[in-house]
This record gives C-alpha cells, structure tokens and sequence, in this order.
C-alpha cells in the first residue's frame, strides 16, 4: 500500500476513535507480557504425543525473528499476507510477525476449495501466503500455475515432503525464522524498532464474512476494536486473567482470533494447541481448559457420545445415570424458572456429582472448565439443559465477525433457554422500527474491505446494522429471531423466518441440516439432512441395517424417527406454518458443492438449483421421486447418480408403511 494511502487512513482512523491510544497494540501487549511474565508458559502445542511448550518470552522472540525475516522478503504495511492451515503456533507466530510490519494476516479455511482461494488472492493483491503444509503448498501452486502470478513467497511450516526440494518461491518457517534471528543479531536495535511500528489504528486481521447470499466480505478488524471487544467481555466477566484455552477453531473464523491471539495476549491465556483436528476431544482431557466454546452442534454431539458411551457401559452404570441425570435436568429446569431447590434436593445433585456428573465431566475434559459458551445458532433446549444439569454454567452469546463476536451474552446469574443476553459494558444496542438488532461499540468494524456500498449499507449515523431481527424482554435481554432478509411469506400471507424453523428442528440429535421451504408456496415444506452418528447409532441399536448414507437415509424406520421429530416442531409452530411434507436427502449439505459456507450456513439459491426435482415433489403430491445427482470425482470429472427419494407427509399414522 502506497505511504501516502496509509497515512490518510492512519489519520481517518484518528478522527474516529479519539480515544485509542497509538501504542495501545497486540504487539506491545505481547511485548509487556514476555517483559513482566517472561517465564510462564503462553501456548502449548502436542506434537507426536508430547506437549511442547513456549514461554511469553519464547513466543515474543520468534515473532520477532519472523518478522525480521518477513521484512527480507518485502513485506510491508499494508501487505496482505494469505494464511492457510489448522491451528498451528509457527502460523500464530507468524500473523503476529505479519502484524508487527504493518501487513494484514488474510486467513482462508484450510478446506477452501482452490477457486475460492484464487478469488480471495485476486481480491486482496495477495503476494505472500503462510501455510501449514504440503497440501496447501500444492493448491496455491496449481493456483499460480492456473495463471495468478503474483504469489511471490509460500511459506510454510510442516517440512514434510517439501524439505530439500522446495518449490521456487517456497521456503520453510524454520529457515525464514533462522534468517530473521541472524537478522537480529546484526543489528541490535531492530527488535525495539519493529515492536515500535505498529498502531492501535493499524488492521489487524482481515476475515471475512460467510458468503450466504453472495462473495465474502473482507471484514478488517483495528487493534483498536479487537482491544475494546476483549475488554468489554472482560469487564463482563466474560474472560479472566491466566485462562486456560484450547484452540482448536478453525483459524479463518472471527472466535479463534480473539480467544487464541486478542484476549490471550490481553489476559495472558495458555493456549494449548491439540495435535489433530481428529484428537481434539481426546487431547481436551489432557488439557482440562477453564474456558471452552463449543457451537451448539458440538455440545450436541458431545451430548450424544454420552449416551452412546452410557447405552454400551454396565448395567450398574446405565441405572445410575437414568436415575440421576433425568432428575438433575428437571431440577434444572425449575431451577431457570426462578424455584429454590429443597435441602433434600441439594443433597441429592451433590450425590450425583460424585458418582455421574464429575466424572462424566472429567471423562470429556471440561472437570475445571468455569465459563462455557455456544453461539452461532439456537441451542436445543434438551441440549442446554443437560450440561447446565451436569454442573457446567454454560451460557449463549450473541455477535458478529464486524464487531469482534463481542456484542451480547447471557449474565452468569440470569440464565434463560430463549434469550442471548444482555450487551457487555461499552456495547449499546437497540431495535430499529423494522425490528432490526442495531449495535453501536469501539469494537465495531469501521467498513469493508474495498466495499464502500456494502459499508454504507451497514454503518448508519454510527450504529451497525446487524441484519437481525429480534426484540428486548422487559429486563433487557436479547432475544434473535433470524435474518431481516430471511423473512418471508407463504402464499396465504403468513410471515416466518426459514432459520427460526431450521434451528428448532436442528435441536434434534437425529437431524444435522434442514432447509425450509414455502416462499410462495400453500404450505411449508423440508429437506433433511440426517445426522449419520446419531442415527446410525439408533439404527444399530433398533436392528436396522444399511450400507451407506443414502441407504440409511431412505429406510422407513429413519423416515419415521423424523416425522416424529418434525412433528415435535410443528407443536410449537403457529398451525398455518406447520412443516406437512419432507424428504431425507441422501447426501449432506456440501460446502465444495457451494450448498453451505464454511461455516455450515445454507446457501439457499445454490440449494434451490441443486434440488430443484425434489422440491417441486414435495408440492405435487408425490411419494417419491427418481433423483439424478450430480457428483463431482477428486479427478475433477463429473458425473450423475440416480437417487431413489421417498417424499414423505408429516401427517398419518401410517407414514412407515407408505415411505
């Protein structure tokens, strides 16, 4: 970026927050960290089983050395720097060294197909990229060689089967580390120089929205508002000094940067980093975090590893648990509706706590977690109330990438199964006369990357216009109803919001996806995703044989374990918007097929395309229809699949036979 560019933005910024102080930055937090709390461990790593450790001391020298040695390769202010990979410490390290210059870190999910990797290079001018292996190093040269060539430097971290013949351009972090320490050593005021350049006005990573309804944004975040959003939750009560955390979301997401790297180096965290996305859960015991955020679908499947665990234990186990854990979730439930558990009752919840509840705690790696979080989405309420009954004091909040994820959360002492919560200190929020969420915060995002229509469209007169519909209760909690945008209306005039209805079936631990129909339509309608885990345990159980998941999908006995759980959900439904006819997909919601975002949001043009027969099936009276799916082969050919699909009614008692 052009000196005379950053300048009249260094100074727009100025005008903005006058009271962001300039060396109030995540540099010179990291900085005052290694200075007082040189010695105690910031972040672990469990590599080939053994869990290596680096001090504030540790992690400052090496971002220090990696950005000395960023510089030898050009990077400056303004540069955009691609990161790709799982959580890794040489990638946290090297974002902080990106930072350090100037230059903005530009995350991408490591299973973003190449496409979209090339669309979000071309975008951002990116010249440099920051990658954890070999895969990576591979997609971004067929990037280069498909014709991007502006893609100078890959650097990456895992040496494996590129040590010795990199490719021209690639060099690994160890090395680009050993140049940069050389650096140092050359020149002994240049660390004190480099910790002095950045600004709290600076961009300190540039996310990106999920791209439901079109191309991500580039969301850029300032120290400044990453600084306000952790403090914020922190007056709050929402994060505590010396945190124990495990990071283990996926680094492109908004969540991962402010726990593992803004809050971790404002509060002084552990960050422990697991081996495998595959033995997270497995290294979670070990790391026994006190802080944990998990999205509502974890914390369901977590839910259904214990009752699969408990259905194949002893006998004497299995009568303990159905007798404590059903009475623990009703107490619960009294206990949220405002009624005082009775001496006896109390007495009993601490017996259960030491023959069930602490260790089934124990056994997932949560005995010493002390605050839990979810949000992305609607929690079920079965879900939320089982672990709040199993001792955890799990709580939802409520935000969004452009202001930190940090806006709303629910207060540790008033808890309730429908509401997000009340805004954190600094946060201010109202509803528009449309019943639009508006929030107004230093930790909000100032514009989009390039994008001064879409910024114009969400920053007005100083609040930010979420896109959500909600309400205030009269105690002031928050209550998310679904996207402005997603409100829709049947033929007959009936208003709904497809997301409301999707979350409440997706409460169940049988169903994974759903997209609702019914825009201009009689009535509404569904596709099913069935959650393969949850229901081919069911199935094993109940003698019900498959092959395969569009096998198991399309049994009888699978259609009717769904009716019965649609039908739950019509229960709570308005009668002119019950859910009447279904049909179970036989495939998930896929995002390289462009069906969902990385982040599991339904693309819902792209659905309507792909299963276009299917939904006109389920509003012509059809029992079932002859499918021709599309497939796409690791080779890059493409074919079709013929899909036998049952269409199902919600209604009648003999749905099983007729499916």
């Amino acid at each position: 970026m052009l000196p005379e560019k950053i300048h009249q933005n260094l100074e727009s910024s100025r005008a903005m927050h006058p009271g962001w102080q300039d060396q109030d930055h995540l540099i010179r937090q990291l900085v005052n960290n290694a200075r007082d709390h040189g010695d105690q461990v910031a972040l672990r790593e469990r590599d080939r089983g053994i869990w290596q450790e680096y001090t504030w001391q540790d992690y400052l020298e090496r971002v220090m050395a990696l950005a000395a040695g960023l510089e030898t390769l050009g990077i400056g202010p303004g540069d955009r720097v691609l990161v790709v990979g799982d959580n890794r410490p040489a990638l946290y390290f090297g974002m902080l060294a990106a930072v350090t210059l100037r230059a903005v870190p530009s995350p991408a999910y490591p299973d973003t197909n190449p496409q979209e990797i090339q669309s979000q290079m071309e975008t951002e001018s990116i010249r440099c990229a920051l990658v954890e292996d070999q895969e990576q190093v591979d997609k971004l040269l067929g990037i280069r060689a498909a014709g991007y060539g502006h893609l100078d430097h890959i650097l990456f971290d895992d040496p494996r089967g590129l040590k010795g013949k990199e490719p021209p351009g690639a060099l690994a972090l160890e090395d680009l580390l050993a140049r940069g320490r050389d650096r140092l050593e050359r020149e002994p005021n240049l660390a004190q120089d480099l910790q002095s350049r950045p600004s709290v006005h600076d961009t300190a990573v540039l996310l990106h929205s999920s791209g439901t309804t079109g191309a991500p944004k580039g969301i850029p975040l300032k120290h400044g508002h990453i600084l306000s959003g952790v403090r914020n939750a922190s007056q709050a009560g929402y994060f505590r000094e010396g945190e124990v955390h495990m990071a283990y979301l996926p680094m492109a997401w908004v969540g991962d940067f402010i726990f593992t790297i803004g809050a971790a180096l404002v509060l002084r965290f552990c960050v422990n980093i697991p081996e495998r996305q595959e033995t997270a859960l497995h290294d979670l015991r070990e790391i026994a975090p006190t802080l944990y955020f998990g999205s509502p679908r974890a914390w369901s499947n977590m839910l259904t590893r214990i009752q699969v665990g408990i259905s194949e234990s002893t006998g004497f186990k299995r009568r303990l648990y159905h007798h404590f854990m059903p009475f623990a979730v009703e107490l619960e439930r009294r206990r949220l509706a405002g009624q005082i558990p009775t001496p006896v009752e109390r007495a009993w919840r601490a017996v259960g706590e030491i023959l069930i509840f602490g260790p089934l705690k124990d056994q997932l790696g949560l005995a010493r977690v002390e605050r839990p979080y979810t949000a992305g989405e609607a929690m079920g309420e079965d879900v939320f109330l089982f672990f709040r009954a199993l001792g955890l004091n799990l709580r939802q909040f409520y935000g969004q990438t452009e202001n930190c994820a940090l806006c709303v959360a629910q207060p540790p002492d008033s808890i309730s199964l429908h509401t997000a919560g009340r805004p954190f200190p600094g946060v201010e929020l109202k509803i528009s006369d449309d019943g639009e969420i508006l929030v107004r915060s230093d930790n909000i995002f100032d514009g989009y990357f390039n994008n001064p229509e879409a910024t114009a469209e969400t920053l007005q007169d100083g609040w930010m216009h979420t896109g959500d519909a909600g309400y205030l209760e009269e105690d002031g909690q928050l209550v998310v109803l679904g996207r402005v945008s997603e409100v829709v209306y049947t033929r007959g005039g009936e208003r709904f919001i497809p997301t409301y209805v999707e979350n409440r079936l997706k409460f169940s631990h049988y169903i994974k996806d759903a997209c609702i129909l019914g825009k201009d339509r009689d009535y509404l309608a569904a596709l099913i995703v069935i959650d393969i885990d949850a229901v081919g345990h069911w199935a094993e159980e109940n003698g019900v044989a498959y092959t395969s998941f569009a096998d198991l999908s399309q049994k009888p006995q699978v259609y009717e374990l769904v009716r019965k759980e649609v039908a739950h959900v019509n229960g709570v439904l308005p009668e002119a918007l019950a859910i009447q006819r279904f049909v179970n997909l036989h495939k998930e919601f896929d995002p390289d097929d462009g069906e969902v975002t990385r982040t599991r949001k339904l693309r819902r043009k792209v659905i309507d395309a792909h299963y276009a027969p299917i939904i006109e099936s389920l509003y012509d009276g059809r029992g079932s229809i002859e499918f021709e799916a599309k497939i796409s082969y690791e080779t890059g050919e493409s074919g079709t699949l013929k899909r036998h699909l049952a269409v199902a009614d919600v209604t009648g008692a003999q749905l099983a036979e007729e499916v």
